[in-house]
């Protein structure tokens, strides 16, 4: 039923802001003078290593976040090509957000239990954590207070979502992300 929901909220959001999507992919090529999909490396279901996609945002060349760039992260739409891995079937819309190697794959224990959920677009601790960039930045050693306060932070917010997920919770999820 999940993958269902999945396949058609995602066919539909993208019907909706396809338009928008290809304008901010030709802005993003543009201004990064490159492909303007950014493509990297993330955990996924099970510990599976998989592709995401997302809009690219940092100039190659200066490693600097342009200036829609800025646009796309704080709004989000950086994230919209994301319902293609959505389609793909490696992500769901509802889910622990995907991270790079070295967090959710190294989880022990019942923490582990994590990795049988799909990564999902938005969760709890995404709406949680929306402007995480913005906390690390605050911090002395971002590092250390994402692995310290963040993260095993998500981690608690993603099993409690394991243990009591079902349509009702994801459509929550999704009206408190949109709204």
């Amino acid at each position: 039923m999940k993958r269902i929901f999945d396949i058609v909220f995602s066919l539909v959001a993208l019907l909706i802001t396809g338009w928008f999507l290809m304008i901010c992919y030709v802005i993003a090529t543009v201004e990064t003078q490159s492909n303007g999909i950014f493509l990297q490396r993330r955990v996924g279901q099970f510990g599976k290593v998989f592709t995401i996609f997302k809009l690219k945002t940092i100039h190659p060349s200066t490693s600097q976040v342009t200036f829609f760039g800025r646009f796309f992260r704080k709004y989000k739409i950086d994230e919209l090509p994301q319902f293609f891995n959505v389609l793909l079937g490696n992500m769901s819309v509802v889910g622990p957000r995907p991270d790079i190697e070295g967090y959710y794959d190294q989880l022990q224990g019942e923490s582990r239990k994590i990795l049988e959920l799909k990564p999902g677009l938005t969760s709890e601790a995404s709406i949680k954590y929306y402007n995480e960039d913005q906390l690390l930045e605050q911090q002395e050693n971002p590092l250390i207070y994402n692995d310290t306060v963040l993260f095993p932070d998500k981690v608690k917010m993603n099993l409690e979502y394991y243990y009591h997920h079902n349509l009702a919770v994801d459509l929550n999820i999704i009206f408190k992300t949109i709204f």
